[in-house]
Formats: structure tokens, C-alpha cells, sequence
């Protein structure tokens, strides 16, 4: 029973800082295939999404290219909403959560809240830059995870272990602005009693909603549900720091000059803001949706690092400014590429653009994609080799060798004029699996639902095996026979691009034209084409992925990063000081022997050693930008360099920390460690 549903679906928003790339797209494919295959099955269903634009990074990348954050953030939309488009992600609307709507709702939202008893303010201590004098935001506090003890944790949340906590709690915290240590400072901020919202939040993690349908719908995952469980155990939850102090880019807290909604806050109150958008565009009723007794369905497709926002701040906060609560969070995993975490160096971290400016097919990277994925939150592997292997195999020589293979004799010996199927044995077979695979799509577990379809497909290649149409073209008295094969053949290609539409939309969009019908519809699984129907002349609908076309990608991708960092400004080892240093600035900086104890190039960078150093009172990690000047770093090992010891840790890219500075001389384009006398000890002050 195929019940209208009315479902509207989110896909968590791209950051507006930064390109698209295959990892965001996991996400988006998995989303988007769900949402064509409700509009196939005929529900109302509506697929909104939108760039998350505030916040201080957003703030200082505008800074650092000379434009207004509007004007940055407009052009990086425009970029990321052609990323996915080339990659066939059909959004009903792709906003942006710098609109009116947003402001309107994040505001209202705030004051019932308020209303609510769920609002208070309080004067904290907050981490302040003192070399850029400003609040840092969370995420621009770095340092050790106060639970798992992982290093270079941002100041909101673990992205090892998923603790959430204060940035003050962090241990040996950094400014990632600029390295500096940063101080307490006081300020007053508005914070949403999280805790006094866990009972509900019990509730709600561990619900279901019961469809229009008569089925079930869990609001997690079981996954999901045990971390949540972790989070809730005892009835701790704390309070959520709202707010955030200017300089900011975001929208200021109503009465409170100088005090913004921090980006969490108002970023999935976006998911809102993208709908009313569309709502007024086309004519559909926004408060019948989100109104506490609605009887419609939303979902957030995640992914597993942001669960924390979804299923405890975002429904709570709906909760408790009257509003409806979410019918299902369903999160995902992350992507590896070769089994290893996306990598720069390896070429791996694969951007968008460059798949498309390839001239990569995107509907290949689509179907690896979805036949990698399910209703589990685990990661998915990108496996290159098996990539080609996988697309050539199942697109090209099992699914459009249909046609291709039944086309020509419908054309050349029948005008393109199909016979009666209605009994085949075979279109019987294939039609009689469409339930199983909209069970298989509807619960998300593209992965069976693909193994399902590639199988019907290998059942059909059987049958042409079988049969022989390229025989039977050449026998007398069997051209009943051959119109017979070959018109069984092009329905059971119908069927099979139905099944695959939601998966492949391009591809199924040039079959049905090819087919002389209009987009398909579920119900196109389970009907066959009458005698009679004309059918268009074949054109190829799919090539083969070709080992240089991925070669050529990684490379590309090698190449980007390569020229960034050339077009990166080079510090220079040795600048002259100005204004001139006094012999008490001098003794400032202490200066001592270190041994050097290892000492490696670093991974995705083409000028930085890093050294494991002896100070003799303790052992340092320290980058230094000299591997130009020493191809071979391991010889390095046993050797006395001076340090500046007291040089403010300082973050290194996405390297690490750097806790202290190597001394060096520039000359001859190169750089050169100072040599240290050989009676010299690690630890000896030099000066």
C-alpha cells in the first residue's frame, strides 16, 4: 500500500568557507537519491537545503580577500550550488542562512524560547586573543580533548570521540587565529537550559512517529541512539552558550547591541528559513509543516559528527519554542579514498570541480556511491580500482548493453515498433521484485537495492545469451521470434532504468526519451509497453571509466594543492628587526641547545621538517621550514641546533603544533642550521 506521504527532507549545510568535495557529496547523494524515490512513488515531498554562511571564519576569509561577507559568501553559494547540480542533486531550493527568513525565525524562535524560561544570561569567562583582541569562537580554540585526550581538538566538540564541552576545558589551548595563547576574559552570554530540557530529550531519542502509511519511524538510528543514551545517562546535559560577542559575522541577539546568535543556533534554523523561502514561492501552507500536531514528515540527512547538534540541541530547541520536532535523523559515516582518511598529498582529497572539470561522468560516482550505502552509520571506502571495475561492469556491460544489444533490430526490422509482452516469464520476474526494492530505497539500504537490480540485470543478460537475437536475425522464419526477444529485452530495459532512476536521473531521463515516454514513475517497474509503441532510434547512454580519466583526477587534485601552496607566501628565515631591538628585548628570548632525535619530512608539505627534539628538561615537537636545504632528513639525527624555547606554541596548517623555533641562517637560497661546539649539552642556554 502506497499511502501519500508529505515529507520534507534536509541535507546538513556546506560551510561557506571551503570547496565541495566527494565527502560532502556521500551525504547529498544519499539524500537525494531518498527524495527521488518518494517523487517517484508519488508523495509530496520537498528537498530543501542551504550554505551555512556566520560565524568568525566566514568573518575573516572575507577579511583576508577584501570583500564584504556578503559578497563572499553569495559567490562561494554560487559555486557550491553548481558543484552539486553537476553531480545531478535536485534541491527544490538551495538558500542561504543570511536571508530575511532566517533572521526572522532565529529570532523568534530566541524570544519563545526566552518566554519559555529556557533563555538566561550569565557573565562567563571566555577565551580572548591577545595579539588579535577579539573573543575566539569555538572553533577557533584549539588544544587537547578533555576526555579522549586526542591533540588538535576544536573548542565545541571532539572529532574523535564526539564529546561535546566548553573551550575553556580544553587542555593547552591555542589560538587558531594566531597561535597565541589564549587568556580568560569576562563577558555576558545568553545560554539555553539545555538541562532542564532531559526529560523530553529521553523521550524524544528513544520515540518513533507513526506514518500516514501505518509504519513505524524511529527518530534515530540504534547507533545513534547508544551515543545519545551516553550523552543523557544520569540526567546531565549542559546549558548551551548561545551567544557570541562582535566582532562577528551572524545576526545580533534582539535588545542584547553586540551580542550575536552563535552559528549553531541559527544554522539548522535555516533548514526553516530554505523551506518558507520555497513555501512562498510556489504556494504551500509553511505553518501546516512545522506547527507541534502536523501530520507531515521532516528528516535531516547528517552526518556522524554533527549528531550531537541534531538529535539533542535541534529538538529541543523545536520543542520548546513551539514548534514540531524532527520524524527521523538518519546520520552517516565518513568517506575514505583507498582506505585512508582523504589526503592532499595522496590527491585523494577529491574536490568536486575537479571531478567534473575531468570530464568524469558524475552518475559513475553516484552509483558507487549509493552501492556502498546503508541504513548503518559506517563509513564507506572510495576504492579506485574497484571504482572502475564496478561502474564498467555493472552500468556499462550489464544495464545499457541491454538496449544497445535489442535496439538496432527493433529499428532496422520493425520501424521501432514494439510486440505484445504481456506475458513474458521474464518481465514477470523483474516486475515482481519492485516492492522489495522500494522497501530496500525507502529504509535506505541502497546497497541490497542495487545487488537486487544488478542480479534482474544479470538474469536478462542470461536470457539474451539464451536467445541470441544476432542468430536469429540471420534465420529465415524467425523474425517473430527475433521481434519477440528484442522487444521483451527493450521492456525489461525499461523496467531496470525505473529501478535505477532515483540513482542514476540522467541516465534514466535520456532512456525514457530513448524509450519515447515521460519520466518514470515507480509504477513504470510494473507495467510493459503496448504492442505497437514506437520507440526512438538508441543512442550510446554511457561510457567506460577509463584508468587514465582517474589517474588524471588524482593528479589534478596534487596539482591543486601543489599550487596553493607555491602561491602561499614563503616566511623567510631571517628578516632584519625594525625598529631596532634593545639588549632587554634580547634577553627576552631564551635561546638553548637542543638534540635533534628524529627528524622527517611532513606529508603534504614540500618545505617543512618535522624534528622530535631533546631539550634536555623535556622533548619538543618543532616544524621547520628547511627541507629544501636538507633532502635527507634522517641525517639530521644526533645533531645539536638552538632553539628559541619560549616561542608560543604555534599551529602548523593542519600539521600540528610547532612548540618552539629552530634557529637558522638564510644565504644561497637556502637555509642553514647554526652549528652548536661539540662540548654543547641539550638544555645549555645560548646567549
Amino acid at each position: 500500500m502506497n499511502t501519500p506521504r508529505k515529507i520534507l527532507v534536509t541535507s546538513a549545510l556546506p560551510y561557506a568557507n571551503g570547496s565541495i568535495h566527494l565527502g560532502h557529496m556521500v551525504e547529498h547523494i544519499q539524500t537525494d537519491v531518498w527524495v527521488r524515490f518518494q517523487k517517484m512513488r508519488g508523495h509530496e515531498c520537498y528537498y530543501c537545503c542551504a550554505d551555512d554562511t556566520h560565524g568568525t571564519p566566514v568573518m575573516l576569509a572575507a577579511q583576508k580577500q577584501g570583500l564584504a561577507p556578503e559578497d563572499m559568501i553569495a559567490r562561494v553559494r554560487e559555486a557550491h550550488l553548481a558543484d552539486f547540480t553537476g553531480f545531478g542533486i535536485g534541491y527544490d531550493n538551495y538558500y542561504s542562512t543570511h536571508s530575511p527568513e532566517n533572521k526572522t525565525f532565529s529570532e523568534q524562535i530566541y524570544r519563545a524560547l526566552k518566554a519559555n524560561g529556557k533563555i538566561e544570561s550569565r557573565t562567563i569567562e571566555q577565551l580572548f586573543d591577545p595579539e588579535k583582541n577579539m573573543f575566539l569562537p569555538d572553533r577557533f580554540v584549539k588544544g587537547e580533548c578533555p576526555k579522549c585526550h586526542a591533540p588538535d581538538q576544536y573548542g565545541d566538540n571532539c572529532e574523535v570521540c564526539g564529546t561535546t564541552y566548553s573551550p575553556t576545558e580544553l587542555i593547552k589551548p591555542y589560538s587558531a587565529v594566531s597561535g597565541a595563547t589564549p587568556v580568560l576574559k569576562e563577558s555576558e552570554h545568553f545560554f539555553f537550559k539545555l538541562g532542564e530540557c532531559v526529560d523530553y530529550l529521553q523521550q524524544w531519542t528513544s520515540g518513533s512517529t507513526t506514518l500516514a502509511n501505518g509504519k513505524v519511524q524511529p527518530h534515530l538510528q540504534p547507533e545513534a541512539l547508544n551515543k545519545m543514551n551516553e550523552w543523557l545517562q544520569d540526567g546531565q546535559l549542559s546549558d548551551w552558550d548561545i551567544s557570541r560577542d562582535a566582532p562577528y559575522f551572524g545576526f545580533e541577539i534582539p535588545d542584547a547591541p553586540g551580542k550575536y546568535f552563535y552559528v549553531w543556533l541559527d544554522a539548522p534554523i535555516g533548514y526553516m528559513a530554505s523551506f518558507k523561502n520555497l513555501c512562498d514561492r510556489i504556494g504551500v501552507d509553511f505553518d501546516a509543516w512545522f506547527q507541534p500536531d502536523s501530520n507531515t514528515e521532516l528528516y535531516h540527512f547528517i552526518g556522524k559528527d554533527i549528531l550531537y547538534f541534531h538529535a539533542l540541541f535541534w529538538p529541543a530547541t523545536l520543542q520548546y519554542s513551539g514548534h514540531r520536532a524532527p520524524t527521523g535523523v538518519f546520520a552517516h559515516g565518513f568517506l575514505t579514498v583507498d582506505g585512508q582518511k582523504m589526503s592532499k598529498s595522496r590527491g585523494t582529497f577529491i574536490t568536486a570541480q575537479s571531478y567534473l572539470d575531468g570530464g568524469l561522468n558524475p552518475e559513475w560516482m553516484r552509483y558507487y556511491i549509493a552501492a556502498k550505502l546503508n541504513s548503518k552509520i559506517e563509513d564507506i571506502d572510495l576504492n579506485l580500482q574497484d571504482f572502475i571495475s564496478r561502474v564498467n561492469s555493472d552500468l556499462v556491460g550489464k544495464y545499457v548493453n541491454i538496449a544497445a544489444r535489442a535496439a538496432g533490430f527493433i529499428h532496422k526490422r520493425f520501424s521501432g515498433s514494439l510486440k505484445q509482452t504481456a506475458d513474458s516469464a521474464l518481465l514477470a520476474q523483474l516486475q515482481a521484485h519492485s516492492e522489495t526494492i522500494a522497501e530496500y530505497y525507502n529504509n535506505r539500504e541502497y546497497a541490497r537495492a542495487l545487488r537486487d537490480i544488478m542480479a534482474l540485470a544479470d538474469v536478462v543478460n542470461e536470457y539474451v545469451d539464451a536467445n541470441k537475437p544476432w542468430e536469429l536475425a540471420k534465420q529465415e522464419g524467425q523474425a517473430e521470434r527475433l521481434h519477440q526477444v528484442c522487444s521483451e529485452l527493450i521492456n525489461a530495459f525499461k523496467i531496470l532504468s525505473a529501478y535505477l532512476a532515483p540513482v542514476l536521473p540522467q541516465v534514466a531521463a535520456q532512456a525514457a526519451a530513448f524509450l519515447n515516454l515521460p519520466a518514470f514513475t515507480w509504477a513504470s517497474s510494473t507495467t510493459t509497453l503496448p504492442e505497437g509503441h514506437v520507440i526512438n532510434p538508441y543512442q550510446h547512454l554511457m561510457q567506460r571509466v577509463e584508468q587514465k580519466q582517474v589517474d588524471d583526477l588524482i593528479a589534478a587534485n596534487k596539482q591543486n594543492i601543489q599550487a596553493a601552496e607555491a602561491a602561499a607566501p614563503v616566511q623567510a628565515a631571517y628578516e632584519p628587526l625594525t625598529p631596532q631591538a634593545s639588549f632587554d628585548d634580547f634577553m627576552k628570548i631564551d635561546l638553548r641547545v637542543a638534540k635533534v632525535l628524529h627528524c622527517e619530512a611532513v606529508e603534504g608539505s614540500s618545505k617543512l621538517l618535522k624534528f622530535q627534539l631533546d631539550l634536555g628538561f623535556e622533548q619538543r615537537t618543532i616544524f621547520s621550514g628547511i627541507a629544501a636545504s636538507y633532502p635527507e632528513p634522517a641525517k639530521l639525527i644526533g645533531r645539536m641546533v638552538i632553539v628559541v624555547a619560549n616561542f608560543a606554541p604555534r599551529k602548523m596548517a593542519k600539521f600540528g603544533i610547532s612548540e618552539g623555533m629552530i634557529t637558522s641562517a638564510a644565504g644561497e637560497d637556502k637555509l642553514f642550521l647554526l652549528d652548536v661546539d661539540s662540548g654543547a649539552q641539550p638544555g645549555m642556554r645560548v646567549g
